[in-house]
C-alpha cells in the first residue's frame, strides 16, 4: 500500500515555524523599537598646532605579507591608536587584527602587535572561524573602547558576521570577542568598514553593509551591552556597500556608499533631516567611483573632507576633495597618490616604489624591502599596478586631521595635517578640480 512520505510534510512544518520565527522577531522589534535620539557631534578643541603642516609615515612595519582595511580612533590622552589586517593573502587563516599608536608630540609611530586572530576569536565564540577582516573602532560613551571587524565562518565575505571585543585601558588589554546578532534569521552577510558615531542618548551607530543576494547599506545602533537596538536600510538592491556617515548636526547627516557593479561609477548618496529616522532616495553623486571604498569628516565649520580613488578605473590615484555646500559640489584640494598609468613593467614598477616609499618614510634604511613586498602584492609576472585603496579619517580634539590607507596592499601610510594647511591648500588660486 502506498503511504504518503512525511518528509516533505515536517520540511514544510519546519519551512512554517521559521518563517513565523523570523516575523514574530521582526514584529517584536518594531513593537518595542527605542525612542528616537539626535546625533552627537564630535568636540573639537582646536587648541593644537596653529602651523601649516603635513606629515606622512608608515604605520605598519611587516614586509612580505597582505597589509589592508586600517581605521583610527583617538585615545584619551590624544595619541592615535590605528588598527587593520595583516596575514599571508587576505582571507588565509593567518590573517591577524594588528594595532599601532601614533605619538603626536614625539611625531612617531610606536610598535605594532596583534590583537586579536582566527584561533583565539573562534575560541572566544565558540564556532568556527575561516577567516576575519575589516576593523573598525569607537570610544563609547562610557569611555570604553569598541573594536569591530568581520568574521567568516562558511563562504566568502558574503557569509560574514560582526565580532565585536573592548577595552577598558585603551587598547592595552582587550575582553573576549562576542558576535553582534544583527538578523534573527540566520545572521549572516553583513560587514563593517564605516566610521562608527555617537547618537545623543550614548548608543551607537555602526554603518553596515550586506553582499549576500543584494548589496545595501543599513546603520545599526547598539546601546552599551553591544545589543542591537535598531536597524535602518540605507539602500536597496545590489549597487551600494561601505557606507559612511557625514554629521552637520543633530538633525541632519549626508551618508556616502561605494559604488558596486555597472555605470554610472559615481558615489551614492542618501540624507536625513530628521537624526535617520527617514533617508532620501538613494542618488548618484558628481564624485567618481571605481568601486572603491571611500572616508571623510565634517569639519567644525560645516565643511565636507572626503578622501576617495576620484577616478572610474582602477585605485592608482587617492585624493582629498572639499565641499562647502553640504556635499552637493565638491573640489579636488590635494592630490594624496597619482600613477594613474595602467600596468607598468616590473622594474619600472620597483624603482618608483622605492622611490614612493623613501617619500613616505624619509627615515627608512631600506625602501627597496618595501618594493619588494609591493611586488609580491600587487604583480604578476612582468606586469604591475599600484594601488592606493580604503581610506580611513578622523579629526582629533585638537582639530589636526588623520588619515590611513593601504599602500601597495603591503603597508599602512598615514597621513597627519593641520587645519592651516587644509585651508592653505583651499585657498591656493587655481588650485582644485571642480566637479
Amino acid at each position: 500500500m502506498f503511504k504518503p512520505c512525511v518528509c516533505k510534510q515536517g520540511s514544510r512544518t519546519l519551512v512554517l515555524v521559521l518563517v513565523l520565527i523570523a516575523f514574530g522577531a521582526a514584529f517584536y522589534k518594531v513593537a518595542h523599537r527605542p525612542p528616537p535620539a539626535l546625533f552627537r557631534l564630535p568636540a573639537i578643541t582646536r587648541t593644537g598646532n596653529a602651523a601649516a603642516e603635513f606629515h606622512t609615515h608608515f604605520v605598519s612595519a611587516q614586509q612580505n605579507i597582505a597589509t589592508h582595511a586600517a581605521s583610527l580612533v583617538e585615545l584619551k590622552d590624544g595619541r592615535i591608536r590605528a588598527f587593520w589586517f595583516a596575514g599571508s593573502r587576505e582571507g588565509a587563516q593567518d590573517v591577524e587584527i594588528r594595532s599601532a599608536v601614533f605619538d603626536p608630540q614625539k611625531n612617531l609611530w610606536g610598535p605594532e602587535s596583534a590583537i586579536a586572530d582566527r584561533a583565539d576569536t573562534q575560541r572566544a565564540l565558540l564556532r568556527y572561524v575561516k577567516k576575519l577582516g575589516n576593523p573598525v573602532a569607537q570610544r563609547a560613551a562610557d569611555g570604553t573602547l569598541w573594536l569591530f571587524y568581520v568574521t567568516v565562518s562558511l563562504g566568502g565575505w558574503a557569509g560574514s558576521s560582526i565580532t565585536a571585543i573592548t577595552s577598558g585601558d585603551d587598547g592595552a588589554s582587550w575582553g573576549p570577542a562576542r558576535r553582534l546578532i544583527t538578523s534573527p534569521f540566520i545572521n549572516i552577510s553583513t560587514l563593517v568598514k564605516g566610521t562608527p558615531y555617537l547618537y545623543s542618548d550614548g548608543t551607537m551607530g555602526l554603518p553596515v553593509y550586506h553582499e549576500f543576494i543584494g548589496k545595501f547599506g543599513e546603520l545599526l545602533r547598539i546601546n552599551s551591552n553591544g545589543e542591537i537596538i535598531d536597524k535602518q536600510r540605507l539602500s536597496s538592491g545590489k549597487t551600494t556597500l561601505q557606507p559612511i556617515v557625514l554629521i552637520r548636526n543633530p538633525q541632519q547627516a549626508l551618508v556616502l556608499m561605494r559604488r558596486s557593479g555597472s555605470s554610472p561609477k559615481r558615489v551614492i548618496a542618501t540624507r536625513t533631516g530628521d537624526a535617520g529616522q527617514h533617508w532620501s532616495l538613494p542618488a548618484a553623486t558628481v564624485l567618481a567611483n571605481p568601486d572603491a571604498a571611500i572616508s571623510g569628516v565634517v569639519l567644525p565649520d560645516g565643511r565636507m573632507l572626503l578622501a576617495l580613488n576620484d577616478i572610474e578605473e582602477g585605485r592608482d590615484s587617492l585624493s582629498l576633495v572639499a565641499s562647502t555646500d553640504g556635499g552637493t559640489t565638491w573640489e579636488t584640494v590635494y592630490q594624496l597618490e597619482d600613477q594613474r598609468r595602467g600596468p607598468v613593467d616590473l622594474q619600472h614598477y620597483v624603482q618608483t616604489a622605492a622611490v614612493l616609499a623613501r617619500a613616505t618614510e624619509p627615515d627608512i634604511t631600506d625602501p627597496d624591502a618595501y618594493a619588494k613586498s609591493a611586488q609580491r602584492n600587487k604583480c604578476e609576472g612582468q606586469s604591475c599596478l599600484y594601488e592606493f585603496s580604503y581610506p580611513y579619517m578622523i579629526q582629533a580634539k585638537n582639530g589636526d586631521i588623520h588619515l590611513v590607507y593601504t599602500w601597495n596592499r603591503s603597508f599602512i601610510k598615514h597621513v597627519e595635517f593641520t587645519p592651516a594647511w587644509l585651508d592653505q591648500q583651499i585657498g591656493k588660486t587655481g588650485n582644485g578640480e571642480p566637479h
